[in-house]
């Protein structure tokens, strides 16, 4: 779990455009938690799961946003040392490519 814990500066790239989102995620007590901010609103990561994967972390969560528009989002990430790579989903629409690095 600590390599994933931090602050990071994560884009995502999607069919409208890209998203600079920052994400956090915090070891509570064994537990992990986490949120996404962008410009317009913070949210909060829910079901994260850890896993060991070949070159790093899998990471994968979900969150809903409001804004630009009312989503519900699946992500799929892998993070080796400070960078994280994968991609989100919302719905039916296609996937989105995830970039990140963490912060510090």
């Amino acid at each position: 779990m600590t390599g994933v814990v931090g602050e990071w500066e994560v884009r995502i790239k999607t069919p409208i455009g890209s998203l600079d989102v920052t994400y956090e995620f915090v070891d509570d007590g064994g537990s992990l938690r986490g949120s996404a901010s962008s410009k317009s609103e913070t949210v909060a990561l829910q079901d994260i799961v850890v896993a060991e994967a070949p070159g790093g972390h899998r990471v994968t969560w979900r969150q809903s946003v409001t804004k630009p528009m009312r989503l519900h989002l699946d992500f799929d990430v892998v993070i080796d040392g400070d960078r994280m790579s994968g991609h989100s989903r919302a719905g039916r629409l296609p996937r989105s490519a995830v970039t990140g690095v963490r912060r510090g």
